[in-house]
């Protein structure tokens, strides 16, 4: 269906990709909401880095429209390189350059805690406790049609987001999806195709290297 409007794609979000990483091999009944996530957290650290492709929907409740991509990220510890058909994004921990592709334009900034739960999912998963309540709302069959757990995250204080719609693989511990809806009507769908563990990205692989875009102009907004 041809689109009128386009919808403005919040970034990431990633809060791309909340559970990428899960429990292991618990049964129903000791299943709870905050296990998962604590597990979640410690299979990140001990991930040792990873790569993650995903397709992303975003649809608006006010413009009745949709749209879809696909993107990678990279992420390690807190930093993440996120690429996306019309953005790459790289952070190395404080400082972040998204580099728009059709303005040829980079815009550095050094984003908020808040901003940052939108793009990486480490901090979540770190801090979900802190910032939202976590529900086991049971089990559901994902989309690719594996057994999966279903968790609700819902903020604790006033904030941009809603709720958070959280399936996870039941017996891979990997993440089927993870949907974020937000006040302004919009939602984002993320379905995590594939992911590798172990890619240890050295840190310069974070930081926005000038030499490889000579034609890009640098908007410093810190």
């Amino acid at each position: 269906m041809k689109r009128k409007n386009k919808i403005k794609v919040c970034r990431i979000s990633v809060a791309v990709f909340l559970c990428i990483w899960a429990a292991f091999g618990m049964r129903v009944l000791a299943q709870n909401a905050t296990s998962i996530l604590d597990k979640a957290a410690f299979a990140y650290e001990d991930s040792n880095g990873l790569t993650a492709y995903f397709t992303m929907q975003t649809r608006s409740d006010v413009q009745k429209v949709s749209e879809s991509f696909d993107g990678t990220v990279d992420i390690k510890g807190d930093k993440f390189v996120l690429k996306t058909p019309d953005m790459i994004t790289w952070f190395d921990g404080t400082t972040q350059w998204s580099f728009l592709e059709r303005n040829e334009e980079v815009n550095i900034s050094n984003p908020t805690g808040e901003e940052l739960q939108a793009t990486n999912p480490a901090l979540l998963l770190r801090s979900y406790k802190k910032g939202f309540t976590a529900k086991y709302k049971g089990e559901s069959t994902a989309p690719n049609g594996k057994a999966a757990y279903d968790i609700e995250l819902t903020p604790k204080k006033k904030s941009d987001i809603v709720r958070v719609e959280l399936q996870i693989e039941k017996f891979s511990g990997l993440p089927a999806s993870i949907a974020v809806f937000s006040k302004n009507g919009i939602s984002n769908t993320i379905r995590i195709g594939k992911m590798e563990t172990g890619v240890n990205q050295p840190d310069r692989f974070f930081v926005f290297n000038e030499k490889d875009y000579p034609d890009a102009e640098i908007v410093d907004l810190r």
